[in-house]
């Protein structure tokens, strides 16, 4: 008997279309090939003692896969998408040891961290998201059907970019689409603000998307590889190969150019300045308003990233060495230290803590407060705690399947409405403004459908509603 083999592509609507998943079966073999479309992919082989047994196996398998979202596809019809990741050229730093609290080894390169009262968020090359506690326990882990270019915050929701072009809403149990970007865009970095995503990219393009998923303004800027886009509530700034850039908001007029010393390989932002850290070893921080270099902070490798206590007190950089910088406001020099688990992609400083994510994809928690500073200059530190997952962790992925319920009273009730080619969300429930939009997961929506989600909440400009917690829907 010939093989008989089925190809399944994950569609559109569940949240990538760059993964495949192929199940053959031989006799009394199954052999399973899944993995990113455009590579090889992983393969799995199981010998079962008849052919009927084989082909319930594969029939089980099938259908799990068809429940997430995956669909019978032709194979190479599908390119895979382009994707771009810094090069990882990073050497170990000559200079002492920073007081490492403790470390968690995430499995590849990171790029993604984000770090609140709460929780640390680290995101890495193999699409793991893991949650750790600020005392080093692991308290979650999600898998993204792509790598993770970077995690951030805005509000009460918690975003990650992903190799696929999609954006995943993290806030839930369950991660959730919420923008998709153009196949054509090679995305280098995201930000977002009040429901408005921002997107750097190879081309030296900034684009900003709404918060129905729908493309706001694009513009290109004087460089190419732009990987710096921080977004407030007044504008977008943008950071390439030739500078910094400021761009309104609200339809994209450009309002100044800066140049600075060499490629902007990252950036930062506090309440009145932004901040560009360079290939040519520094850190810039340019005025928000005119886009003049109020300080320059001066490294001894390539910043990879960079990072401030809040309104620039202290300034912070992590160069291609692996060492970590500290500096006073206006640019002095006050300590460099190694990390001793690579160079750090990406950091945020919070409460007297620097937070790291690594080349060799480590998140590390450095004692940054003067006394443990002091004493590692000095050459004492601590033995830093080595954090594991428990083996049990649960992974959650993304998924478009909804819990129903018949219970409308236990939260907001919403309605998903066709408006031309358009699938748009509004509020049912009473105290609402029903034809105000609601932001909501795209892969969920269904014409005429009725949901129950754990509320609502204005977006700080007016004109549309946000959704947030779990989405169940109504029968």
């Amino acid at each position: 008997m010939a093989p008989q083999s089925t190809y399944l592509e994950l569609s559109e609507d569940a949240g990538s279309a760059h993964k495949f998943y192929e199940v053959v079966v031989a006799g009394s073999q199954v052999t399973i090939t899944y993995g990113r479309i455009g590579e090889q992919g992983q393969t799995k082989v199981a010998a079962f003692t008849s052919p009927e047994k084989a082909e319930a196996a594969a029939a089980k398998k099938i259908a799990e896969k068809v429940r997430k979202g995956y669909a019978p596809a032709v194979r190479g019809v599908r390119q895979r998408r382009a994707v771009t990741r810094r090069t990882m050229v990073s050497t170990r730093s000559t200079a002492s040891q920073a007081p490492v609290l403790w470390r968690f080894a995430s499995g590849a390169a990171a790029f993604g961290i984000f770090v609140d009262q709460e929780r640390c968020w680290v995101g890495n090359q193999n699409g793991d998201v893991y949650t750790v506690t600020h005392d080093g326990t692991v308290t979650g882990r999600i898998r993204l059907p792509d790598g993770v270019k970077c995690i951030v915050a805005d509000d009460f929701w918690i975003y990650a970019g992903a190799d696929d072009g999609k954006v995943y809403d993290l806030s839930g149990k369950v991660p959730r689409v919420a923008y998709e970007i153009a196949e054509d865009v090679d995305i280098y970095w995201l930000d977002i603000h009040d429901g408005v995503l921002g997107v750097s990219d190879r081309d030296g393009r900034i684009t900003t998307i709404d918060h129905e998923d729908e493309f706001q303004w694009a513009r290109k800027g004087e460089g190419s590889a732009a990987w710096m886009v921080r977004c407030d509530a007044d504008a977008v700034y943008h950071g390439h190969s030739r500078g910094v850039a400021r761009y309104d908001a609200s339809d994209g007029a450009p309002v100044w150019q800066s140049r600075v010393d060499g490629q902007v390989l990252f950036g930062w932002q506090e309440r009145h300045a932004v901040y560009a850290g360079t290939s040519h070893n520094a850190v810039y921080r340019l005025r928000k308003d005119d886009g003049r270099v109020e300080a320059v902070y001066r490294c001894d490798g390539a910043v990879f990233s960079c990072a401030s206590a809040p309104d620039g007190r202290y300034v912070f950089a992590g160069d291609n060495h692996s060492s970590i910088y500290c500096f006073d406001q206006s640019g002095e020099r006050l300590w460099k230290l190694g990390t001793g688990c690579g160079s750090a992609f990406s950091m945020q400083f919070l409460d007297d803590r620097l937070y790291v994510v690594t080349t060799n994809g480590t998140l590390a928690c450095i004692d940054a407060g003067q006394e443990a500073i002091r004493a590692a200059q000095g050459g004492s530190v601590p033995e830093p705690v080595d954090v594991k997952a428990a083996a049990g962790l649960a992974v959650v992925e993304p998924s478009a399947v909804l819990e129903s319920t018949s219970l409308a009273d236990d939260g907001i009730v919403v309605e998903c409405v066709r408006e031309g080619d358009r699938l748009r969300v509004r509020v049912l429930s009473p105290g609402y403004d029903p034809q105000w939009n609601v932001q909501f997961p795209k892969g969920v929506r269904e014409a005429g459908a009725r949901y129950l989600v754990e509320g609502v909440r204005s977006s700080a400009r007016g004109g549309f509603y946000r959704a947030y917690g779990e989405i169940k829907r109504l029968l």
